[in-house]
């Protein structure tokens, strides 16, 4: 069989040189659209500070979804471990900026399915609407009046993790309010860390090292009243600036700075990918990454795809073989799929 060429069909497709765990390191003292980062919305809500080596950022529930926002390279679930920290300095913040929407909306970092945020429909604070999102929130103080009666809801940070399984039993877990309130012109270094082993979201909050608050850790495997075997299935960083669409009481309208960010998630699942023949057969070899299933396909004409061989990786950071044992004779083309099941 004429090879013609080698095309590797997965969207995960990350460099690096290490097996271990992928880092995503932005100190803004470069243009960060340059390398990786883009906007999705109103490209007025973030701005690239060159002098002050941060991004301004606005967050405006009156304006559409808005993402600064950079791919993975990988899929992240409630199965692997990640991170992610920044420094925030908010300048303001405030709900009840739309009327009759005077409950807050959640300003955000984290990990989101691009595909989902970046749907027309998609809403942020629609109840059961917000699948596959794994993120740090802050909610400001607000109230919502019931028919004459006013609830008070005091500011929060809390962790969430949005259901991709049932999503309308809304997320696998999240933090209960706690007063966690923000100070304004002061940064404030947060990081969030999630331990797939114990299924444990912790963050951290400080202000010149001292601690702002305290958030109990977040168990997904716990009952909260939600689905406990619920997952999420992240593809994208972002920091976002969420639309009150769809959500008839709550807003929020935010100015501030992000600065020294850094995300870490697993490898790809892909890597040192090659293609060679042996023994008369044509094979792929590449180091694979625990729980992912991997497909060889062959095609003769870019449209049709046969899966000719396939197996489900067990092992992190080993190296996978798949073989096409039934060659036709005649000329195709190979790619190599990555799935997350």
């Amino acid at each position: 069989m004429k090879i013609r060429s080698l095309a590797f069909a997965g969207v995960f497709v990350l460099s690096i040189a290490s097996a271990s765990a992928a880092t995503i390191t932005e100190n803004f003292s470069s243009d960060p659209l340059a390398h990786g980062w883009k906007v999705f919305g109103d490209t007025n809500a973030f701005i690239w500070n060159s002098a002050s080596n941060n991004l301004a950022v606005t967050w405006d529930s009156r304006r559409t979804n808005s993402y600064f926002c950079h791919p993975l390279g990988t899929i992240v679930t409630r199965n692997d471990d990640f991170s992610l920290a920044f420094d925030l300095n908010l300048s303001d913040i405030a709900s009840g900026i739309e009327p009759g929407k005077t409950g807050p909306l959640q300003i955000a970092l984290g990990f989101v399915k691009f595909s989902v945020v970046s749907d027309s429909s998609f809403g942020r604070g629609n109840y059961g609407g917000a699948p596959n999102i794994a993120e740090f929130d802050y909610y400001t103080d607000g109230y919502y009046d019931y028919f004459g009666t006013i609830y008070p809801s005091d500011a929060t940070a809390v962790p969430s993790f949005i259901s991709g399984v049932d999503s309308y039993d809304y997320c696998p877990g999240y933090l209960s309010p706690f007063d966690v309130v923000l100070p304004t012109n002061q940064t404030v270094h947060i990081t969030m860390t999630f331990t797939a082993s114990n299924q444990t979201a912790v963050i951290t909050l400080t202000n010149n090292g001292v601690p702002v608050g305290s958030l109990p850790p977040l168990v997904l495997n716990k009952p909260n009243g939600f689905l406990a075997t619920d997952n999420f299935f992240a593809d994208t960083f972002s920091i976002s600036s969420y639309s009150s669409f769809g959500d008839d009481y709550d807003s929020v309208l935010a100015h501030g700075t992000v600065a020294n960010l850094v995300v870490t998630v697993p490898p790809p699942p892909v890597q040192n990918l090659a293609g060679a023949w042996v023994g008369g057969q044509w094979q792929v070899q590449f180091i694979g990454q625990d729980k992912w299933h991997y497909a060889l396909e062959r095609s003769t004409n870019f449209t049709a795809w046969a899966e000719i061989a396939a197996l489900n990786s067990t092992n992190a950071n080993t190296v996978q073989t798949l073989v096409d044992q039934n060659a036709t004779g005649s000329s195709a083309f190979y790619r190599l799929r990555a799935e997350r099941p």
